[in-house]
């Protein structure tokens, strides 16, 4: 596949979920196109955008005829579009299986014990909840992150942009808390020159939608 066939376009709005999927954008090397959305105006949910995904939700990406919504899917699909990044170990490789895992676990377990936690919601009985419950979620993370600098040990990966990306978030909103793993793995991943420049052009297009018309 040539470098052509390879470009994407990632539907962005600034200091969104999307910062994320820029951010591995950059890691990647990748060659893209940014299709930018002001997300106070509601243009996310305009017939033009909604016709590509219908949740009306950032990020998204589009790669010739295919259309990749959800958060972790646009993260797996990019990572092995570009294997040349060595961002997403590939089948066979014995850390593929930790990989999933962790990049799955973020949407199933670990962003519905957050939304529930932060909505007060009444725990349901845990054999009938899908992660379990919060604290488990937590001690799986936090002891997980014990065997750092990475989620896989030395190997960074896009689990990383997804995970540094969203416990950033997370803590700086207080929503889960900053224990000294989780401190010292944000610490890690903001220093990445990837992360610098997402935040840059994210800075410079937030600058744009703000100016007057």
């Amino acid at each position: 596949m040539t470098d052509q066939n390879r470009q994407v376009t990632l539907y962005h709005c600034p200091y969104t979920r999307s910062t994320g999927a820029l951010t591995l954008l950059e890691e990647l090397g990748a060659d893209f196109k940014l299709h930018v959305m002001n997300m106070k105006l509601g243009e996310q949910r305009k017939p033009e955008f909604l016709a590509i995904n219908p949740m009306g939700k950032v990020p998204t990406i589009t790669h010739g005829d295919a259309v990749v919504t959800e958060q972790v899917s646009v993260y797996l699909y990019l990572a092995d579009l570009y294997p040349e990044a060595k961002l997403a170990p590939p089948l066979g490789d014995p850390l593929r299986g930790p990989y999933l895992r962790w990049m799955v676990f973020y949407g199933s377990c670990f962003e519905p014990a957050v939304v529930d936690r932060v909505q007060n919601r009444e725990p349901i009985p845990e054999a009938r909840s899908p992660y379990g419950d919060f604290d488990s979620v937590m001690k799986t993370l936090v002891g997980q992150l014990k065997q750092g600098p990475w989620l896989l040990g030395e190997q960074f990966t896009a689990a990383d942009v997804l995970w540094g990306s969203a416990l950033n978030w997370t803590t700086q909103f207080g929503l889960i808390p900053e224990v000294p793993e989780i401190k010292a793995y944000i610490a890690r991943f903001i220093e990445r020159p990837a992360y610098t420049r997402a935040l840059a052009k994210d800075a410079e297009l937030a600058a744009v939608q703000a100016a007057p018309a």
